[in-house]
């Protein structure tokens, strides 16, 4: 059972759990009443759903008020009041005054947070409503003088807003914690970017540092989650008023946040089973993310190495000054546009695509395509034209001027858009000509790359990172390079190729790097196509101990996670600089082992390689140790799967999981493979596997 699944039998369970028969949702001016922290007093929604009061926030002395979940058992704060403001001891006191504003008042009355409404109220009442939203408004009626809901600290619930009252100013922006110990406002944000074709917008203080692409009819185009049973309709609102983007629950029985850290934004999910919260979302979600990587007409494919290519017709600016260091400073183009004859242009279509950044475009929603065409065509400095609303067939024109910037390519069909972009004519005449010709060459340059030079070219460099990794590479943003690329090719071949593909036979010596220290996995000799989520069982156990998950030695078992401990098996390596197997210390342990007994004992940092040169933080080495313990985990449960890993490296170590005992950490433990009726038939003990390519 998936986890949109479960949620629906076990969150029901936990809705009128905590509510108290005592327990009220609001306080008002005329009584003379308010929150004391002394007192330990709170206000609980009507059904039970959210509590207000005040809290310490992980290791921290200081008070604040906050809202948080009343009906699970998992303190999980969703909005802070004073976050720049705390109360040092427990002498808090909220209430509504006597002009009827909130305010946070400390022991010497001091103001700590107040929330002024636009409209004074006479007899004011607030109010903790089950949505979570604490609202301000006159007795007896409904129209809410001020809400929590309009500033939103790092937390945005169902029904919430974000985005822009254009009629006030009022912005609506998420605002991470600067650590899990103060709410305080860090410097990642979240927020809708007003222009004429609106987008959210991921800040890292003053910088972009991810944009989910514009609205594209039905959602915004960039940005995509785990496919399973939908939790949520999303609903866009952009006119003369306001410009906003709000989700809405489908079941309301359902426990669902979206959160802002210092890193990345998550969606989350109770799970009533585990009595834990369960990701099943997070952006950005890798390097292709990450705003213009691969800077003007750069598209970035994360399957691709680089991940930076040229769009068709365009060349790197590498190649025009001749600087092999300038990849990132994006492409030009091929042949350059002539705009006084309009019969030189063409638009070529570039399909799948993320929708460059819209900060200088143009929106007409009543436009059809081919009116956008003409607009683009008429305006010389119109670069490129799309579709704005991708539904029943497409309708509305969004224009793109100036260069084309933040492309990538997009794996999952329903996100992708088609994108129009202004050629010269000539580029298209001279691609054509050219097109068979390039055909013929490239089936006899393959017949003399496989033929003569792949496999010694392939034994060579396999050679090359058993020893880059023990005493070529001493720094450390290489090896980090070769891991991402290592964890973005098992990606790719687990979760984003068409067909599903387990390698079997992932190590040191089947990983391939070229000049740039780029890595690929290579040799898929063994590798087998997988259907499914469970596992897959064989009589045929190939491999290569060392590396070889132990459901898979011992019972023939593999699924996605005999890679994933396999990749475990290979981080421990890159990051030591040592061999899994024929390492010995004096209690007969492998690499594995000996990781785990210097974790357990809190010398993780032993573990790394003397050679490196620029050692990052201590918690980044920590965090790495720690993510490949929790892939040689023995249970294949207990191991993450490879979009678990991705989110891992953006993690700080004090959210990781903490591993438990991993398989094969003593050598004798592969001496007893005795306890399975499958036993290994063949199995690699070479540091080295070559498949050689036949015709079919």
């Amino acid at each position: 059972m998936d986890i949109f699944a479960s949620v629906f039998l076990s969150s029901s369970l936990l809705v009128f759990s905590f509510v108290s028969s005592d327990a009220v949702d609001s306080i008002t001016q005329s009584q003379s009443q308010s929150l004391s922290d002394s007192e330990n007093t709170t206000l609980v929604s009507k059904n039970g759903r959210f509590a207000l009061g005040f809290f310490s926030p992980g290791n921290s002395n200081n008070r604040y008020l906050g809202i948080w979940y009343n009906n699970i058992p998992v303190k999980t704060v969703v909005w802070v009041a004073n976050r720049v403001d705390p109360i040092p001891d427990s002498s808090g006191l909220f209430m509504v005054n006597s002009i009827g504003s909130l305010v946070l008042l400390s022991s010497n009355k001091a103001v700590h947070w107040s929330a002024n409404s636009t409209k004074q109220a006479r007899n004011p009442i607030v109010q903790l409503l089950d949505s979570g939203n604490l609202v301000l408004r006159e007795e007896n009626e409904d129209n809410y003088l001020w809400q929590s809901f309009d500033y939103p600290s790092d937390t945005w619930l169902p029904g919430m807003k974000l985005g822009w009252d254009l009629r006030t100013g009022l912005e609506r922006r998420l605002t991470g914690w600067k650590t899990l110990d103060d709410p305080s406002p860090g410097e990642m944000s979240w927020g809708i970017e007003l222009h004429n074709y609106p987008e959210l917008v991921m800040m890292k203080g003053s910088q972009k540092y991810f944009r989910s692409g514009p609205w594209k009819g039905d959602s915004f185009g960039g940005i995509y989650e785990s496919q399973g049973t939908p939790l949520y309709n999303f609903s866009f609102v952009s006119n003369k008023y306001e410009v906003h983007f709000t989700y809405e629950l489908i079941n309301n029985s359902v426990i669902i946040r979206a959160v802002l850290n210092q890193s990345m934004y998550m969606g989350y999910v109770w799970v009533g089973e585990k009595e834990g919260w369960s990701m099943f979302f997070n952006w950005p979600k890798d390097k292709c993310d990450v705003y213009n990587l691969c800077g003007a007409y750069g598209n970035c494919i994360i399957s691709e190495s680089p991940i930076c290519q040229c769009l068709e017709g365009f060349k790197p600016v590498s190649l025009a000054t001749g600087d092999a260091e300038e990849r990132s400073r994006g492409c030009i183009r091929s042949t350059q546009l002539s705009c006084q004859d309009k019969d030189k242009i063409r638009f070529v279509k570039f399909a799948g695509l993320k929708m460059p950044a819209t900060t200088y475009s143009w929106l007409n929603v009543s436009m059809n395509l081919e009116e956008c065409r003409v607009k683009c065509l008429n305006n010389c400095s119109c670069t490129a034209y799309a579709n704005s609303d991708i539904k029943d067939g497409g309708s509305g024109c969004a224009i793109w001027f100036n260069d084309l910037t933040d492309i990538r390519q997009l794996e999952v069909e329903a996100y992708r858009q088609d994108l129009y972009i202004r050629m010269s004519a000539s580029e298209q005449e001279v691609k054509n000509k050219q097109k068979t010709k390039v055909v013929v060459i490239v089936v006899v340059a393959i017949a003399i790359v496989f033929g003569v030079l792949m496999i010694p070219y392939c034994i060579w460099k396999r050679s090359n990172f058993r020893d880059p990794i023990r005493h070529g590479i001493k720094d450390w943003a290489t090896r980090t390079h070769i891991i991402e690329g290592i964890v973005q090719g098992l990606l790719y071949l687990h979760q984003y190729s068409r067909l599903q593909i387990i390698h079997r036979d992932l190590k040191a010596s089947n990983i391939l790097l070229d000049k740039d220290m780029n890595p690929k996995i290579s040799d898929f000799g063994l590798a087998r196509i997988f259907c499914g989520n469970g596992s897959q069982a064989t009589n045929r156990i190939v491999g290569t101990y060392g590396y070889m998950s132990p459901e898979y030695a011992m019972e023939g078992l593999f699924s996605v996670k005999s890679d994933v401990f396999s990749f475990g098996v290979l981080l421990l390596e890159i990051l030591s600089g040592k061999k899994n197997t024929g390492f010995y210390e004096s209690d007969s342990i492998n690499l594995i082992g000996y990781a785990w007994n210097l974790w357990k004992s809190n010398r993780s940092l032993e573990l790394m390689d003397p050679i490196l040169g620029d050692t990052p933080p201590t918690n980044v080495l920590l965090s790495y140790i720690n993510i490949a313990l929790l892939c040689v985990q023995e249970s294949a449960a207990d191991r993450p799967t490879m979009p678990d890993v991705v989110s891992m490296f953006n993690k700080e170590i004090a959210l990781l999981p903490l591993p438990k005992r991993p398989a094969f950490s003593f050598v004798r433990g592969m001496e007893n493979l005795g306890s399975s009726n499958r036993m290994p038939e063949i199995c690699s003990v070479n540091d080295m596997t070559v498949s050689i390519l036949k015709a079919r």
